[in-house]
Formats: structure tokens, sequence, C-alpha cells
């Protein structure tokens, strides 16, 4: 939507038009903390925690944004309602935040004195069209080759713009199967995340994910937590293997974009009975109600059109 106004280091910028250097920190050290808000029915959903797990990855990080959480949310409320009127009723919005430590010198490795870190607020029409299906069918979860990056490495929670293994994750499971969702394990062979999202399964009514040490302590996982409470079903988070999948009930799932995506088959076995399951369903329908939007109908518009 090239008539949405980016926010581009204290301009806004038509974003068609949005360009950072070649010598930024996000090209010349692939290094970028970023985080991805949604909308339900035009509000902004858990912006706040968007913005304060932001922060704690930009600390990690070591760099910052030039301005405090409470002045980027301000600033991002603005963004959107610059660009509100270009989404109809019916179409959500991505809210992005990328933040790059700025301009740094390729041949000495050093940050010019005089630069500050780039900061980008975006949003973008949230197209859910692909994960539709998946709602009726349940989706296939496939574990890729690849491998999820030791937290001795690169911890799991500082939300970063690379997506370089989880890409490389994606195009091996597409081999398997054309819809597959990569579940990545991690050097130890205990299940993680997928691109951009969390992972749960059901058991004896219970539902179980990994911990926050291999994987992303994503916002929508936090609301399964408080779904799960209100619905009187215990959540807890342990280490998770490939043998749990297969004899699971149910799996899915959770995301910014869709919030739940269910699994109903786990490297070509079915989870459970094949179907998408009773717990996934109260979950969905649980997280329509909090937010005021039908997930699946909304879903389901989008592909129509």
């Amino acid at each position: 939507m090239t008539q949405n106004l980016v926010y581009l280091n204290g301009e806004y910028v038509p974003a068609d038009q949005a360009k950072i250097s070649i010598f930024d920190g996000a090209i010349s050290l692939g290094m970028t903390v970023t985080e991805s808000t949604r909308t339900f029915g035009h509000h902004p959903y858990r912006l706040r925690d968007h913005i304060d797990r932001l922060y704690l990855s930009l600390k990690s990080a070591r760099f910052d944004a030039g301005m405090t959480p409470d002045e980027l949310e301000k600033l991002t409320l603005e963004v959107w309602q610059k660009n509100e009127p270009n989404y109809d009723a019916g179409t959500d919005a991505w809210i992005i935040h990328n933040i790059t430590p700025g301009q740094w010198v390729p041949s000495s490795g050093q940050k010019p004195a005089d630069s500050s870190s780039t900061v980008m607020i975006i949003t973008l029409p949230l197209d859910l069209s692909y994960w539709a299906d998946f709602y009726q069918t349940g989706c296939h979860a496939v574990t890729p080759f690849t491998r999820i990056q030791p937290a001795q490495s690169l911890d799991a929670r500082i939300k970063n713009r690379s997506r370089f293994i989880y890409t490389l994750a994606e195009s091996e499971v597409k081999l398997v199967d054309p819809k597959a969702q990569s579940l990545l394990l991690d050097t130890d062979g205990y299940l993680s995340e997928n691109k951009g999202g969390n992972f749960f399964l059901v058991s004896n009514n219970r539902i179980r994910t990994p911990s926050t040490i291999n994987c992303l302590d994503g916002i929508s996982r936090q609301s399964i937590f408080t779904l799960g409470e209100k619905l009187n079903i215990p959540v807890e988070e342990c280490q998770l293997l490939p043998y749990d999948v297969t004899t699971a009930d149910e799996a899915f799932f959770t995301s910014t974009p869709y919030c739940i995506m269910p699994a109903t088959k786990f490297n070509g076995l079915e989870i459970g009975d094949g179907k998408v399951g009773p717990i996934t369903k109260q979950l969905i329908a649980a997280w329509s109600d909090l937010v005021g939007v039908d997930i699946i109908e909304q879903a389901q518009a989008s592909k129509a059109s």
C-alpha cells in the first residue's frame, strides 16, 4: 500500500519512498531488532507488551531506540492513526517496528560518531489467506534438517529480523509437503518453534509448550496461558520431544497474524484423530470473544477477497 506513510528517523515518508543506507547495520551487520503487532477491528492488540519486549531485546543487543517506550508507543499510535483511513472496516493491519544500530563503516567495523539508531515504524494490510484453510483442516508440522541456534550463541528471546535459519527450515519442509509448516528442533533434539510462531500440544486435557530456553516468549504464546486459565485448562512449559507430538491428542502453533493455527499431522502421522481438536477450537473461540473479531471468519474473508 504505497499510500501508507512509514515513520523513518523522525520523518513520515510514503512507503514506496522509504529507504535506508546500504551501510546501515541492518545490511552491513544483519542486525535488526523487531516487533510485529496486529490490530483487531483496527485496535492494536497488546501493543505495549510488544514494545516492552522490544526494549528488552534492544538492551540485550546493546543499542537503543533513542526514545523511551512511552514515546515510541505514542509515536506508533500516531503512525497508525495516519494510515488507518487506508484500511477498510474488514481489513486489519500489521504494525511493524524495525530498529537497527545505525550506520557502520564496513572497512573498519566502526560506527561513525555521528550515527544514531535507525527507527522504522511500518503498517501493512494483514493478509490471512495463506492460513485460512488450516483452521478447518489443520496444518502439517514437519521437522526440518536445520536446527535452531543454541541460546549460548543467540538467545531466542531477542526478537530479531534475521530469518535465515527459519527460511532454510521452511524450504526444507516444503520438500516433504508444499504446505508443511516447520517445527524446528534444538541441537539436543527438543522442540523449539517455527518461523514466527510458538508450538503447543494437548495431552490428557493439559496444554504443554516448550520453555523459552530455546524459543521466543511470544505475545501470542502468553495469550494461551491467559486463555487457558480462563477456561480452566492447565498450561505448562517444559522440554518436549518429537515423541510427545506423535502421541499428543491435539497440537497448534501461535503467532501474531493467525493467532492459533491447528496442526493435525506431524511428520506424516496424524495427531490424535487427525482433526482439529476440541480444546484448540475452544481456544480459538475464546480468543475471538476476547478481541471482538471472529478469527476464522476474518481469515476466510481474506482468502475470498
